[in-house]
């Protein structure tokens, strides 16, 4: 752990093309903001390093709690002791999530990390649920790898899934961390390179094993509907479902493309080839197409770009004493809904 400012001057790092943190410095302390190591040498000058307190973590918006698994794994083994919100609780403006209580020298310099954990995560869980919620009891999988650093991809995976509800993901790393196999098949760029989507269909279906899903796009190249009967026809009882990803160009996944879409499967007999749709979409888009015959939603940046809530952590008690800065109200608050952990 960076002890000290004398441990920052000496921290170097090796020579990197990647700029993401490896674990051994997220435990060090290296990701922390550098006032909380300079206060560990101001503190202990004093001999008040190791004076006990308890702080509180909570934020100003509403959510679903996520992310304390891996603050947990940060505490595990230090002398302090943990109360924490059950992870994937609904929470409410203010109120206390985690409670630490022990002496500030064993985690306060930890403070930066511990609510990064939670802020990202927290948002990310909150999101992906506004989502499930949306589809009333339809899969919705995360596919907003492309749309963070790749360093937080199978979190914001993990999370979506684990907490949000999501039923799967699309990125190898994040469906692996939850035990599920990733989501998805081939994208735009193997039918282009293929040159039409049912000859693509046909080389996916011979080359791939049978246990993964035959769901192909069918906005490439020609009309929706057109496609979707092409594949049906052709690849009958082994077609899992088709996805619908038109671009805004051509005015996206409207409810009439799923409408008609749905309408022409059934007719044709092929009403067990579900629709899955992506593109843009949000819980009101979501809710939407669901009533319109909508069966999978892919969601990408709705999840992706969800706003880190601002975590904050206070001391409320400084050996055994109230306290609180300005405008906050003196000593643990108290929420029943904690459970020890630590």
């Amino acid at each position: 752990m960076l002890n000290s400012l004398r441990d920052v001057t000496d921290f170097k790092t090796e020579k990197r093309r990647l700029l993401s943190a490896t674990h051994e410095e997220i435990r060090s302390g290296a990701t922390t903001d550098v006032y909380f190591v300079n206060t560990r040498d101001v503190l202990a000058s004093t001999g008040r390093l190791d004076v006990p307190v308890t702080a509180e973590i909570f934020t100003r918006s509403s959510g679903l709690f996520a992310g304390l698994a891996e603050l947990m794994e940060l505490l595990k083994g230090l002398p302090v002791e943990v109360e924490a919100l059950p992870e994937g609780e609904r929470f409410a403006p203010k109120e206390t999530l985690v409670r630490i209580r022990g002496p500030y020298g064993a985690f306060g310099v930890y403070e930066t990390t511990l609510l990064g954990f939670l802020s990202s995560s927290t948002a990310w869980a909150t999101a992906a649920r506004e989502c499930v919620d949306a589809a009333g009891g339809k899969p919705v999988l995360s596919f907003g790898a492309r749309h963070v650093h790749p360093a937080v991809a199978s979190v914001m995976d993990a999370v979506a899934v684990q907490v949000g509800g999501c039923a799967g993901a699309s990125s190898v790393l994040g469906a692996k961390l939850c035990g599920l196999e990733p989501s998805g098949t081939v994208p735009h760029a193997a039918v282009l390179i293929v040159g039409d989507t049912l000859q693509l269909a046909r080389a996916y279906d011979a080359a791939l094993p049978a246990g993964l899903g035959r769901v192909f796009l069918v906005d490439t190249f020609k009309d929706e509907c057109e496609e979707s009967l092409r594949l049906a026809e052709a690849l009958g009882d082994r077609l899992d479902a088709i996805r619908l990803d038109t671009p805004g160009e051509r005015g996206g996944v409207t409810l009439d493309l799923v409408r008609e879409v749905r309408f022409r499967l059934d007719q044709a007999g092929f009403g067990r080839v579900k629709i899955v749709v992506s593109g843009g979409l949000n819980p009101k888009r979501i809710a939407d197409l669901a009533e319109v015959g909508a069966d999978v939603f892919g969601v990408g940046s709705y999840i992706a770009h969800a706003v880190p809530m601002d975590m904050t952590m206070d001391l409320k008690e400084i050996d055994g004493r109230s306290v609180a800065k300005r405008g906050r109200l003196p000593g643990v608050l108290a929420n029943d809904r904690l459970v020890r952990i630590q």
